[in-house]
């Protein structure tokens, strides 16, 4: 029997989720959309993070995200945001992102997500709350103290079956006793090229930054700016430096102007990250400042939190004042007075982010993370390596800022790639689940399942995982190690609308998603189709497609005992690539159905 702490009020869920971010949005909603008692705890009263307290709602997303690569939830999620404006498709008109918008829209499509999962009682949130210890039994987290902002608040004792840490650093991760890593983990452990050379550097975490909004009044163009700079504006302004000019992906310097286009013919620095455009929705334009001049890189924000966000919100005030008094004007002189900090827009008393934008976290340290050649481009292939446990999707370049001591940014391509779920478990307590950027990926690797569709999915998956690790009464890493399990939460995230694999042409809602997903991610894809993202399921499938397709079948059951499924027949040559998927996906879920064990009687 295990007994709360005298003084703490005691709460009881299936599953925990510890976060304030859309990773913890997406684990909360995927684990009460299984059914399961869910308690989300978070730090902040507004929901979203990178989208709301981090104020980074300029989504960086991959080109495909309009049409595919994204799940069913986070696809509802950017609706919503949507139709906060009446529809309109990019609200900010920002050429950052096809979707840049206010805070407050985040803050409406996130409850409206999960609202009806609040009303029918599976899902209780907390608010200004934070992890402060743990008790663990053996191998197993039992609960999470959580103490409240305000010091006359009740502490909280969390207990529950799985815990997902799906806060911005990691912060769980350190309290529960998992293994952990920070910093880069340097060129020798795996070789990889964007790593920092030699062994690791923990303390080499990257850049984070306080973003701020700001509106233009043209009519204040004369006005002169009082009071003297922000402490540190002299250092700042040379040693960012604070410029319109950014070292691009291509090596090269991209020159931009304030509201015209650049000399080399790129668009506004002004409506890079404009969340509000006035032309579209009447009023000011209002534009959100997250720029290489106010990347934070001289204190870590993960080993000194409270220290690196004051610092970072003053070198954002220096880089506000050098656009007021000191930035090239496109009329020629210097400085645009007229910039006016825009708090009704950010959500905060001053306009500047309540939290810091962290590009890295703690990570869960793993034999095998993720790595930069796991996500690679492969020649001849249109994705990235196959992982036959995905729980998700994402796609975004590698892309580290810089890190502290190593200011020098560093870039690589990658294909579309996936989630994999063992990358979530820890290795101990076996129920902690990884569910936002604190994965198992090295530092390259993270960089890119750090934005925001990223962080969504490996919270989604997360969510599920531990939905599925208390409906079977088992260990997330024994759902993920059992070939049969693992299949069974694949078809239901699936089903739930979340693609495992790469195919843009069979899209949620289509009959044969969930068949194409599961024969997909084990493996089916062959020649042209392992080419191409549309896999183009109405063709015929010729012989050694119809291999790979029963071949994917038995590896979906994994017991040899039940890969019994009959040998390609003539038959299957008259029917098209993605009926004969459905034809085997529906032979191995019958087989599961008949094996179906029952459900352990207590955690492995």
């Amino acid at each position: 029997m295990n007994h709360p702490a005298p003084d703490a009020r005691v709460l009881r869920a299936d599953v925990a989720v510890i976060g304030s971010g859309l990773g913890a949005v997406a684990a909360a909603l995927a684990a009460a959309r299984a059914g399961r008692r869910v308690v989300l705890a978070a730090r902040y009263r507004r929901l979203g993070g990178q989208a709301t307290t981090q104020l980074v709602p300029a989504l960086d997303e991959h080109p495909h995200v309009e049409t595919g690569g994204v799940s069913a939830s986070y696809r509802t999620f950017r609706d919503l945001v949507r139709a906060w404006y009446d529809g309109l498709a990019n609200p900010g008109g920002g050429w950052v992102s096809r979707l840049c918008f206010e805070p407050a829209a985040a803050e409406f499509a996130i409850d409206a997500l999960l609202a009806p999962h609040v009303a029918s009682g599976r899902l209780t949130i907390l608010t200004g709350i934070t992890p402060h210890s743990v008790r663990r039994e053996d191998l197993r987290l039992i609960s999470v103290h959580l103490h409240a902002d305000e010091a006359a608040a009740p502490a909280t004792e969390l207990f529950a079956e799985v815990f997902c840490d799906a806060t911005e650093a990691g912060d769980l991760l350190p309290l529960a006793g998992a293994p952990w890593v920070t910093g880069s983990e340097g060129r020798d452990a795996h070789g990889e090229p964007l790593a920092l050379p030699g062994g690791p550097c923990p303390g080499a975490v990257q850049s984070c930054t306080v973003g701020f909004v700001v509106e233009h009044d043209p009519a204040a163009a004369t006005h002169v700016v009082n009071g003297p700079p922000p402490e540190g504006y002299e250092r700042w302004r040379e040693s960012q430096p604070f410029t319109l000019e950014i070292a691009g992906w291509d090596d090269r310097a991209h020159r931009y102007r304030m509201f015209e286009e650049g000399p080399d013919g790129h668009p506004p620095f002004w409506t890079y990250r404009r969340l509000r455009d006035g032309a579209a929705l009447g009023g000011p334009d209002a534009a959100l400042i997250n720029w290489a001049g106010n990347d934070y890189a001289d204190r870590s924000s993960i080993d000194h939190p409270q220290e690196a966000y004051t610092e970072a919100k003053r070198l954002s005030a220096a880089f506000l004042h050098w656009l007021r008094t000191e930035c090239p004007r496109d009329d020629g002189g210097h400085g645009y007075p007229g910039l006016t900090l825009a708090p009704h827009i950010a959500g905060t008393p001053d306009g500047y982010a309540e939290e810091s934008y962290l590009r890295e976290s703690r990570r869960l340290r793993t034999a095998a993370p993720v790595r930069q050649q796991d996500l690679e481009p492969i020649p001849g292939q249109a994705r990235a390596a196959n992982r036959p446990d995905s729980g998700g999707l994402a796609m975004y370049h590698m892309d580290l800022h810089s890190r502290i001591g190593h200011p020098v940014s560093a870039y690589a391509p990658t294909a579309p790639f996936q989630v994999p779920l063992s990358s979530l478990v820890a290795a101990h307590p076996h129920n902690l689940l990884a569910a936002a950027k604190n994965l198992a990926a090295t530092q390259v690797a993270a960089s890119a399942y750090r934005v925001h569709h990223g962080e969504w999915a490996v919270g989604e998956a997360a969510g599920a995982l531990a939905a599925q690790s208390c409906a079977r009464s088992l260990n997330p890493a024994c759902v993920v190690e059992n070939r049969q399990e693992l299949t069974r939460l694949q078809s239901q995230l699936a089903s739930d609308g979340v693609p495992l694999a790469w195919t843009l042409d069979v899209p949620p809602g289509d009959p044969r998603f969930t068949a194409v997903q599961l024969l997909t991610v084990a493996g089916a894809l062959s020649g042209r189709r392992a080419a191409e993202l549309d896999v183009r399921p109405q063709d015929p499938a010729d012989a050694g497609e119809r291999h790979a397709l029963h071949a994917a079948a038995a590896h979906l059951l994994g017991d040899p005992a039940l890969s019994v499924l009959p040998d390609p027949t003539p038959a299957d040559t008259a029917i098209s690539w993605g009926d004969l998927a459905a034809t085997l996906a529906d032979r191995v879920r019958r087989a599961l159905d008949q094996a179906a064990p029952k459900p352990h009687s207590a955690h492995a």
